[in-house]
């Protein structure tokens, strides 16, 4: 997993033309102005969600992978914590689903305070629980890049 702010971007250009391009969109497009939903990129190589949200308590959680996309995940407002394990620390409550490209599981892990500007790079080890609530639900709006491994 990589968490930073999207002025430092550039760094990570080099892990990939998608993963780059990806970057590039958040620091270009006006995704406070767009209507929440999927758009496409580069088909199923690149596309992206705007979502829109209400924040949840942790118990309401669930933790997640994926194993076909990296997400790159992007909080434009508002503000939440999104929670992090490496799988081998975690069980399997859901198997992987190809259709959805998830497995869910249960256990513990830490979590990272983040705020609009940035972005956290989720591997296919990476389990992560996003949409956490830091004190009290807030709504947040999010990109989450897929970018095809």
């Amino acid at each position: 997993m990589i968490a930073d702010t999207l002025t430092n971007a550039g760094l990570y250009r080099g892990l990939g033309a998608r993963i780059a391009r990806a970057l590039d969109l958040l620091g270009r497009e006006d995704f406070r102005s767009m209507e929440p939903g999927k758009r496409d990129v580069d088909g199923t190589s690149l596309f992206y969600m705007v979502q829109t949200y209400s924040t949840k308590p942790r118990e309401k959680g669930s933790w997640e992978s994926h194993r076909k996309y990296i997400d790159v995940q992007y909080v434009v407002d508002g503000i939440e914590r999104i929670g992090w394990a490496p799988l081998a620390g975690l069980s399997v409550t859901k198997p992987y689903s190809a259709e959805t490209d998830a497995a869910l599981y249960s256990g513990d892990g830490d979590f990272l305070l983040v705020q609009p500007g940035t972005f956290l790079i989720l591997w296919p080890d990476d389990g992560h629980m996003p949409g956490i609530a830091v004190a009290e639900p807030v709504p947040v709006r999010k990109v989450v890049m897929k970018v095809l491994l």
